[in-house]
């Protein structure tokens, strides 16, 4: 038994109360659409019980000129949900699956931006701190949210078309590392392992949505906003990163983020600064199977 396992078993992770909502035969927190479109100012939820992803209905939405936005997609279960350069997205079944489809009027009329993704991470990781205090999750460049070096959630930003931006995200809000295929065990966390219990979706995301639209909006008026909240909240500073950029290599140590979202790294040659890249190299993604 892997100690994830004996720690999942002694504080009875796998039995854990029912939330307020939560459907007690398949373990799954409601969703109060209604009550969630007023709370986080959305024009539209959709609440899908099985998804391949919810990228897939997201890019439906952006695609719809007529669609209004913000719009919101949640599934119970994702079959194939996916991350960054096609790796494979592992999470519990009712763990919170969603994609948020904005219009201009928060991203503008630019074309891709890589900024949004650490935005994203932002808003998630105060979220969560927010919310479960003892989780101290951080921001791992460029689109991970991690808490004591495990994964406990992922981004991945698309713009179909310029106006239109996508964030997919994935948080464990449920479930144990201990339920994860056996390579991912070491390397991914839930909250039910952090603080004993399952976060609910509808919490979350009513803490969640309104602080990410706030900060989209601050960026708008003040270029330093980013990299100041991101920089507390970076678990990369100081330590030793590889980054992979194509097929060249940077090696260095993190001085943090700059302003515009770029990592800056002290390497032999000087102050280097980053701005896309990846610190997992080419090939290494987990492809899954991705559900159950």
């Amino acid at each position: 038994m892997s100690p994830w396992a004996f720690v999942g078993k002694l504080l009875g992770f796998r039995r854990l109360p029912i939330l307020p909502g939560e459907d007690e035969l398949s373990g799954i927190d409601r969703v109060d659409a209604t009550a969630l479109c007023r709370v986080a100012s959305l024009a539209s939820v959709e609440v899908l019980e099985v998804a391949s992803s919810t990228m897939d209905r997201a890019r439906e939405i952006a695609g719809d000129p007529t669609a209004s936005l913000p719009a919101l997609v949640l599934a119970d279960r994702q079959t194939h949900g996916r991350g960054r350069r096609g790796a494979g997205w592992w999470q519990a079944p009712g763990s919170l699956a969603t994609s948020l489809v904005l219009g201009p009027e928060h991203t503008g009329d630019s074309g891709p931006n890589p900024t949004w993704s650490l935005a994203c991470g932002i808003a998630l990781a105060e979220s969560i701190r927010s919310l479960a205090p003892t989780a101290v999750a951080t921001v791992r460049w460029p689109n991970d949210v991690e808490v004591a070096g495990r994964k406990l959630a992922g981004i991945i930003v698309e713009s179909p078309s310029p106006g239109r931006v996508i964030f997919g995200i994935g948080i464990n809000t449920s479930g144990s590392a201990a339920d994860a295929p056996p390579e991912l065990r070491s390397r991914v966390m839930t909250l039910p392992d952090l603080t004993g219990q399952r976060l609910p979706r509808q919490t979350l995301l009513e803490e969640f949505v309104p602080r990410l639209l706030d900060l989209l909006a601050a960026m708008t008026r003040d270029s330093d906003t980013l990299g100041r909240r991101y920089r507390p909240l970076c678990c990369l500073t100081g330590e030793p990163v590889r980054v992979h950029v194509g097929e060249r290599i940077h090696d260095g140590i993190c001085l943090g983020i700059a302003d515009d979202g770029g990592l800056c790294l002290a390497t032999a040659d000087g102050t280097l600064i980053v701005r896309s890249g990846s610190l997992a190299p080419p090939g290494s993604e987990w492809k899954g199977p991705v559900g159950p």
